[in-house]
């Protein structure tokens, strides 16, 4: 059996064996899931909420923007606080408060002495903590105390929530738009919801046999865990690290070092076993290459892609300038044309919108360059898709926005107008349809690539059959985003909006680029196919070894067992082992690019990948793995040390795979005309400048404020408007303005290098000695 079968029956089993596990995990997820009651009452029997107003208030919230203003079980926005944790301090602090007045004859709790606030905090979480959920009428009972704090509390958001001037400045501080949510009946359901999360996050869950692997102690009460593994911290309610968070933290660190121990042993052994003799062609063989016209047809996808990436910038420094002023950019309400939570929708969807455009633009382009087959109405489908992807994203931005602005209804909102989870915002009707493209754009490149993939002589069919899954792969599991309904549990969709997320943007996209990589280098005759077919197929398992299982990383505080825990905490961490050799990646690519006089024509697109493999290294690795662990997570999940990672690794990773792949693409179809490397030199230098400025001026000093904010006062205080309005943190934000410029020009120079070699084309008529173009960079 040849060595690239063994691989493919290795990765089979790998996949098989991987996702069957996840689906386990989901399994036991959605059995775990805090429990939605039918009725909230009172010990008098009175009604405090029922399941319908907590169904109502998660569609109000999804309207409004949902996690993009603020969070709920710490994903989503960054400005506006959690609103789990916001909702628990502040339901807490309103008992003791309350408990003060009649037992200690204080007004607040903070002026009584020390002994009898330990003592008021033993009774609170004797009283929040007890699971008083009946399984049989479904209903939730609550001690009269506590439902005159659930009903303050209540009345403060139904305040901010609205246009009452009592709260305008917390409205500016959470960086909301006046009359968030106009319909008072909304409103009070909103409390609704916000109460239940807050709920099950300080809810004992019921024991189940096999939770405590240490027997109890003789005179001491064992406690359990919340619904969300006690997060968020919370020292008035008890809500620490439970042990199982400590334990397997500690094993994700051995299962790093293992892995990197590992795969150093099968790099030192392997290395420099390349077959010897192979020759580097004299010319560069894509400067033959026949454009067909499909691939012209799909240069207009990169001109999409600017666009979007210029407009997701103004979009991000609109999104960073509205925690400064809240409400207003330099004294214009702009909150009542664009509020913040649509501005930090639109950029993030846009991220992955252009990125996204960028791969598939690529996978159009490379398709038939590959097999030299050009397939009847191709370039018809390349173009039907291409308007397709720009009234998708006109349509959904619309609806988006009519959402936001409460013009929408609750009845059309799920379908057209904002779903409310980050990154899966695109009403459902728009999802459809995005589906529907995706599997077209599969259908176009599996057609391109059909006649390569039945020649069994063709050395290259591995990596091809490689792309060509990984293609069907990006195109059928975008249907993860299909698997929930408007009303299916928060922790269900959590699941699978992680499918979406992490498998589809961090699994198969990687994969495609690994494969398109392999082939650019093979068919400039840099490397042996035979070389590429196994180090791509090797690099493909290694990833997905920890890639698929690493997607229960996300998951750890959504109603999520402890054996699901582990598991994510272990395979989290394989996920960061192949990035401990990427320097040796750069280093070999690197080489190609110097492997030749004629690469110097490829010089930049070779350097953004170098770019990719450092990114990959620092965002996707140490920042990643900084945040990965159960116990990290537990402190970091929704401070700014997230978009550290979010931002270096995505942008850092995807973005500059994406600018490299369209420079190569470029160079097949405008490759005889003479390039302005300056702006491409500019573009580079600016936007890793700019990337790496962000991230060490402001993400990483305010998200490491933040932590020792969150285990010394607990989570809430940590994403409180008391912390984030002070000067120091105001100081830090600015800070950004640097980075996010010196960023701008970059891709402002980017934009008019590829601007000018359509609109001011010039043919390079200086050739060298190998009859190439040369590069005047």
């Amino acid at each position: 059996m040849s060595s690239a079968r063994k691989l493919w029956l290795g990765l089979a089993v790998l996949l098989v064996a991987s996702f069957s596990v996840l689906l386990w995990a989901g399994s036991e997820i959605f059995r775990a899931a805090p429990p939605i009651p039918e009725k909230v009452v009172a010990e008098s029997g009175q009604v405090v909420y029922t399941r319908a107003d907590i169904e109502k208030g998660r569609q109000v919230w999804q309207s409004i923007g949902g996690m993009q203003l603020g969070s709920i079980w710490g994903h989503g926005g960054y400005v506006a606080p959690d609103w789990s944790a916001d909702w628990l301090h502040r339901e807490a602090i309103a008992m003791l408060d309350l408990w003060a007045r009649a037992d200690g004859g204080m007004a607040t709790y903070g002026e009584l002495p020390a002994e009898k606030q330990a003592a008021l905090q033993g009774r609170l979480q004797a009283q929040l903590r007890k699971n008083t959920y009946d399984p049989a009428t479904k209903t939730v009972t609550l001690t009269m105390d506590r439902v005159v704090a659930i009903s303050n509390v209540a009345a403060h958001y139904e305040s901010l929530f609205g246009s009452d001037p009592a709260t305008l400045e917390l409205r500016k501080a959470y960086a909301m738009k006046q009359d968030t949510v106009p319909d008072a009946a909304n409103r009070r359901a909103l409390t609704a919801f916000f109460w239940w999360t807050a709920w099950a996050a300080t809810t004992e869950r019921p024991k189940e046999a096999g939770d405590a692997m240490v027997p109890d102690q003789r005179g001491v009460v064992s406690r359990q865990v919340t619904y969300t593994n006690n997060w968020p911290s919370e020292p008035l309610v008890g809500n620490t690290p439970p042990a199982p968070l400590w334990v397997w933290s500690a094993f994700s660190v051995l299962f790093l070092i293992l892995g990197i121990a590992l795969l150093g042993w099968h790099h030192a052994v392997s290395h420099d076993k390349e077959e010897a003799g192979h020759t580097i062609p004299a010319t560069d063989p894509f400067a033959t290459l026949r454009v067909t016209p499909s691939m012209r047809a799909v240069a207009k996808y990169f001109w999409v892609v600017l666009a979007l990436f210029l407009v997701q910038i103004l979009l991000g420094a609109i999104t960073a300038h509205y925690q400064v002023e809240g409400q207003d950019a330099y004294g214009f309400a702009l909150s009542e044309i664009l509020p913040y939570s649509l501005s930090r929708t639109w950029h993030t969807q846009l991220a992955v919108l252009w990125i996204a455009v960028a791969w598939l633009g690529t996978g159009l382009y490379i398709a038939p360059a590959l097999s030299g087959h050009e397939p009847k109405y191709q370039r018809f489908g390349v173009n039907f898709l291409f308007v397709s992807l720009l009234i998708i994203v006109v349509g959904s931005f619309a609806g988006q926005w009519l959402a936001v602005m409460q013009k929408l209804g609750l009845e059309r909102n799920f379908w057209f107008g904002h779903q409310g989870w980050e990154y899966a915002d695109m009403g459902r009707f728009w999802q459809w349809y995005l589906f529907v493209g995706l599997l077209l754009w599969v259908s176009l490149v599996g057609r391109a690539l059909w006649p390569v993939l039945r020649d069994k002589t063709n050395e290259a069919r591995h990596i091809i059959g490689l792309l060509f899954m990984s293609t069907a792969a990006i195109g059928l599991f975008f249907a993860s985003a299909l698997m929930w309904g408007e009303h299916t549990h928060i922790s269900e969709v959590e699941y699978w909006r992680w499918w979406l997320v992490h498998l589809w943007v961090e699994g198969f996209f990687e994969v495609f680029a690994t494969a398109v990589m392999a082939l650019i280098f093979t068919r400039l005759g840099l490397i042996r196919t035979s070389t590429a077919t196994v180090a791509v197929l090797f690099a493909t398992i290694v990833f997905m070894a920890g890639g698929v299982l690493g997607t229960l990383h996300h998951l750890y505080f959504v109603g999520t067992p402890t054996a699901v825990v582990a598991l994510g905490a272990s395979f989290s961490a394989l996920e960061v082992v192949p990035l401990a050799y990427l320097g040796f990646e750069a280093y070999h690519t690197y080489k190609l690019g110097q492997s030749t006089p004629w690469m110097v024509r490829y010089r930049w697109p070779v350097a953004f990948f170098i770019a990719v493999s450092f990114w990959n290294l620092v965002g996707a690795g140490l920042f990643g793995f900084l945040i990965n662990p159960p116990l990290s997570l537990y402190f970091m999940q929704g401070l700014n040390l997230t978009p550290l990672h979010g931002h270096t690794a995505l942008f850092g990773v995807y973005g500059m795979l994406g600018i490299a792949l369209v420079l190569f693409c470029l160079r097949g179809l405008r490759g005889q005309m003479r390039w302005n490397t300056g702006a491409l030199k500019t573009a580079f230098w600016c936007l890793n400048i700019g990337l790496a400025l962000m991230a060490l001026l402001t993400l990483l000093p305010l998200g490491t404020m933040q932590l020792l904010a969150a285990i010394e006062h607990g989570y809430a205080y940590a994403r409180s408007a008391e912390f984030m309005q002070k000067p120091i943190v105001s100081m830090l934000v600015w800070m950004r303005v640097p980075g996010d410029m010196i960023f701008s020009v970059g891709a402002l120079a980017l934009a008019w290098f590829v601007l000018r070699l359509w609109i001011a084309p010039n043919r390079d008529t200086a050739l060298s000695g190998e009859g190439e173009p040369v590069d005047r960079g």
